[in-house]
């Protein structure tokens, strides 16, 4: 099943039904929210394994993956923070600007899509696009990449214990390699998932009256589940399978304008089929309050004033000051715990660069 249009919401809401029934017969009914799990869904073609988890993290830090030497995955998702870089815009190799943020990794692998349009059906797609894209890395074709990688001799040796085989490096064993690594950007245990798990304590009163509000304006029709985005991969949904919302669900407001939020056509852009048109994936929540600036152009930098908008574009709500402030203090219990990162020693290069041309 391919979910492109706002026809998702029914099956999703039928596989809730279904899950709720379900429960209802053998356990606890099933809740739409739930913690955080330790670990997201792993692919079967790309098991985890620490040498791959380290040799994965030395990629995400090289910048010799970009054609300048300049850029590498932690430039626009900085993991040492947030995982993304603060900017409206992410600028990639020779200054190029992005159309759109980069959204934060940590958390990433709970996506059955990825990049904000949806057009990457894994995180192992993702970096493969992501190393050619122009406003990226801008590598200009897979050989290269892989020509880049095999001319580090500690690369090699770590591919091949890794992999094996005579062509361990390759361009399908470097996104995977890589997207193992995201695959433990994970910020369990946040203040949300003690309260969920039974500390009620662990969330302020005003914090909970948010999630209250949460609720009760229909927020939470979108951002559920384990990473307030909708359906994870192998429930409900399949890798691939996106979750998407219109944006602006209600045109004409003075705050479309004001944001320049329509002026993107989201999703359209990819498959040009008219229902896809201002489509977007649902962004998750985890860790919001520390990912700013807000929307896909990244014009609101201030959280209170993007639950506001998305009050007003997305459900036609005018949220009052309180409700905003309460709301705002809610999200702020998603931020989870970041686990520590250490920057990796690289592979060195003896007597040569990799880098053709050097840079002046």
């Amino acid at each position: 099943m391919k979910v492109t249009h706002r026809g998702l919401l029914l099956a999703v809401s039928a596989s809730l039904m279904y899950l709720s029934m379900a429960a209802s017969v053998s356990a606890a009914p099933f809740q739409a929210l739930q913690p955080l799990p330790k670990q997201p869904p792993i692919p079967q073609d790309n098991p985890m394994s620490r040498a791959k988890v380290a040799l994965g993290q030395q990629l995400f830090f090289d910048p010799r993956l970009s054609v300048t030497g300049t850029h590498s995955c932690n430039t626009c998702h900085n993991v040492m923070a947030g995982g993304e870089d603060g900017r409206a815009v992410s600028i990639g190799v020779n200054g190029k600007p992005g159309p759109r943020g980069a959204p934060t990794v940590w958390n990433a692998a709970f996506s059955t899509v990825l990049y904000r349009d949806g057009r990457a059906v894994s995180l192992e797609d993702q970096v493969k696009t992501h190393l050619l894209s122009a406003t990226e890395m801008g590598m200009p074709n897979e050989q290269a990449v892989v020509a880049r990688i095999a001319a580090i001799p500690g690369y090699v040796s770590q591919f091949t214990k890794v992999f094996g085989g005579a062509e361990a490096v390759s361009y399908t064993n470097i996104a995977k390699a890589i997207a193992t690594y995201e695959r433990t950007l994970v910020t369990p245990d946040s203040a949300y998932d003690r309260y969920l798990r039974g500390d009620k304590r662990a969330i302020s009163a005003q914090a909970k009256r948010g999630l209250d509000e949460f609720q009760k304006v229909q927020c939470v029709s979108c951002h559920f589940w384990v990473n307030m985005a909708g359906p994870v991969p192998g429930l409900a949904f399949q890798m691939g399978e996106g979750f998407y919302e219109l944006f602006p669900n209600y045109k004409g407001s003075t705050y479309e304008q004001q944001y320049q939020l329509a002026d993107d056509l989201g999703r359209y852009n990819v498959t040009g089929i008219e229902s896809d048109r201002r489509m977007w994936r649902v962004t998750g929540l985890r860790n919001v309050s520390v990912t700013a600036p807000y929307f896909h152009n990244g014009t609101v930098k201030k959280l209170g004033e993007a639950v506001r908008v998305m009050g007003k574009t997305q459900l036609n709500v005018d949220l009052t000051d309180q409700q905003v402030q309460d709301i705002t203090v809610f999200l702020d219990t998603l931020t989870g715990k970041f686990p520590e990162q250490k920057m990796p020693r690289l592979p060195l290069t003896p007597n040569g660069s990799v880098i053709d041309p050097p840079l002046q």
